[in-house]
């Protein structure tokens, strides 16, 4: 069993403020932050900008998925990327669960 997480986020007034030195500085923390939970089996699988003509598109700016072998590395990850202060710059909305095939996914949907 696997976990997936996919954040929505958008940058907030600290990230815009930051000049491309300051911005080093913040992408430095956040690789030195993610290795410990790349360790654990988790895996970066895509990330990108929003494409806003895509229909029902969400306001945020960019996307990004991530695999996790367990629950407990899922948590990890969450807290991982919180630790390094992401949160201070972008704006995240996470949805993240136990990875299922369609037709399980379709029995959740039928249980709703």
């Amino acid at each position: 069993m696997s976990f997936t997480l996919i954040e929505l986020y958008s940058p907030r007034a600290a990230w815009l403020s930051l000049d491309a030195e300051g911005r080093n500085e913040v992408f430095a923390r956040i690789g030195a932050g993610m290795g410990g939970v790349l360790a654990l089996g988790v895996e970066p699988i895509a990330f990108g900008a929003v494409d806003s003509a895509v229909p029902h598109a969400p306001d945020a700016f960019f996307f990004g998925a991530w695999r996790a072998p367990d629950r407990a590395a899922l948590d990890a990850l969450v807290a991982g990327i919180a630790t390094t202060g992401w949160h201070d710059y972008f704006e995240t909305v996470n949805a993240g669960g136990e990875t299922v095939d369609l037709t399980a996914h379709l029995g959740q949907l039928a249980a709703a």
